[in-house]
């Protein structure tokens, strides 16, 4: 995805969602975010610099997007559709899930008429986890952290439950203990 100019879209604008932004932006992408939720369009475009915001369950807003992305990589956990995401390609383009669903349902047809991928990743290996953090050292892409008292732990749990957080905790182990 490392093509400046290019188009992505990222889906889910969590703990995973908000660094795919961020790397989007650095490799010159215009980035498209799809969320269910309106109260994160000003934080995906001021905080996080994506180009346009979309409101997934809009069909009129989905369907002005058709063909016309290069990339997407879907960042969300819960299950939802692929297909309406995959007809977003252009002839192909390329999806990477890297959030886990409990299945992945598509039509063959939102593949194969529109010479779509569908793909995964995980965790690389320690050669490109290496480069991946050379990489954010350079372009001073650091995720959005809160961060918190080991005490706090019960708190920030009910929180993640309840999709309140934005968009990593991180546990201050010195301060919790010292």
């Amino acid at each position: 995805m490392n093509q400046p100019g290019k188009s992505l879209g990222v889906i889910g604008l969590g703990g995973l969602g908000h660094m795919a932004v961020k790397f989007g932006k650095a490799f010159g992408l215009k980035v498209t975010v799809f969320s269910t939720s309106e109260s994160k369009r000003k934080e995906a475009i001021d905080l996080l610099g994506a180009d346009n915001f979309v409101i997934s369950s809009d069909k009129q807003q989905m369907e002005s997007l058709k063909s016309s992305l290069h990339f997407i990589v879907d960042t969300a956990a819960g299950d939802h559709q692929f297909d309406p995401y995959l007809s977003l390609l252009k002839a192909g383009g390329v999806m990477a899930l890297v959030g886990f669903p409990s299945e992945i349902r598509v039509h063959p047809g939102s593949l194969i008429l529109g010479a779509r991928t569908l793909s995964g990743s995980g965790a690389g290996g320690t050669k490109g986890i290496q480069e991946m953090l050379n990489f954010c050292a350079a372009n001073r892409i650091y995720p959005e952290i809160e961060v918190i008292n080991v005490n706090y732990i019960n708190e920030a749990l009910e929180r993640l439950e309840n999709r309140d957080v934005k968009y990593r905790f991180v546990i201050d182990i010195e301060k919790s203990f010292g």
